[in-house]
């Protein structure tokens, strides 16, 4: 195995949040339970499951207390919730989650058109949320979305993103996350980002959630482990996007990654053939093909052990 690459990866399965909330067709309840289930099963101990946003603006996301309320509680898994303003923690909070990730945007137009908010004004909101979540006893990792460029404004300085990540520690972050909401990262801007923000977060974890827009996600992807990071966002059969990012792709797929990984020895106690059989699942449910591939490779392989 490469000396610079690290022993073990977490993968953080976000699909049931950043890939369903994309699809027009609304999950049931209970389906995504089941989905959420299997997914724990297949080897997934973070699992994002919701985002607290307005449900006549995001239908898929409206049952997400009615959701997170019947997660289990003892089966060793973390599962997280997505939150954009102060309405969405005050959900988050009665819902009874442990654990959320406050998220902003380092692009000003990309903000305005998320959250109907500036940069600054977000930032300043966001750096409240922490102070409260974290009072109320909640684990909060703190994001950055287009931290490696916008589709409106073009390359964010990573002095930009380093001085984010910076406020993100100084009130309390217990986590921390970089977005390539746009898919617009390389190797070269990965590594110089990194350079920046690896400094200011110290023992914090620090995830990349990496979209595949222009094909370079895995690519990305072992850009950053050779910098030292072992934590990234997957998403089942590379589903997700932005709804405010023209040509928006998913997320680097979690049984490609995980396949990935395995080749090159490195451990992530997830079986990604179990999950190519709930990606094939969720490819019937929406009627339409995502962009991950292994599912589709798995699929005439012989079957897993049963669940």
């Amino acid at each position: 195995m490469d000396p610079m690459m690290p022993d073990t990866v977490t993968l953080v399965e976000v699909g049931p949040r950043d890939g369903f909330q994309f699809e027009k067709t609304v999950v049931p309840t209970d389906r995504k339970l089941a989905v959420i289930a299997r997914l724990a099963a297949a080897g997934l101990k973070q699992i994002q499951v919701a985002s607290f946003v307005h449900p006549q603006k995001v239908p898929q996301m409206a049952d997400a207390d009615r959701l997170i309320r019947q997660l289990p509680s003892d089966d060793g898994v973390v599962y997280t919730a997505l939150v954009l303003n102060r309405q969405g923690l005050d959900r988050a909070m009665a819902s009874g989650i442990a654990a959320v990730e406050i998220s902003l945007s380092a692009s000003d137009t990309h903000s305005r058109k998320n959250t109907g908010m500036a940069h600054g004004d977000a930032l300043d909101q966001g750096l409240r949320m922490i102070d409260r979540a974290v009072s109320a006893g909640l684990y909060v990792r703190a994001s950055v979305q287009c931290a490696f460029g916008c589709v409106y404004e073009g390359r964010i300085s990573a002095a930009r993103i380093a001085d984010i990540v910076r406020r993100f520690v100084d009130h309390g972050a217990h986590g921390l996350a970089l977005a390539d909401t746009t898919g617009m990262g390389s190797p070269p801007l990965i590594e110089e980002v990194l350079d920046a923000v690896l400094p200011l977060s110290g023992r914090l974890p620090l995830a990349l959630h990496l979209h595949d827009t222009r094909g370079l996600g895995l690519v990305n992807l072992m850009a950053a482990l050779r910098c030292g990071v072992s934590i990234f966002d997957t998403a089942l059969a590379g589903m997700g996007g932005c709804p405010f990012v023209p040509g928006a792709a998913g997320n680097i797929a979690t049984e490609d990654t995980a396949h990935l990984l395995e080749t090159l020895r490195i451990q992530t106690g997830v079986d990604y053939r179990r999950v190519g059989a709930v990606s094939r699942e969720m490819e019937t449910f929406f009627k339409k093909t995502f962009p991950g591939r292994m599912h589709r490779v798995t699929a005439f392989q012989a079957p897993p052990a049963s669940y």
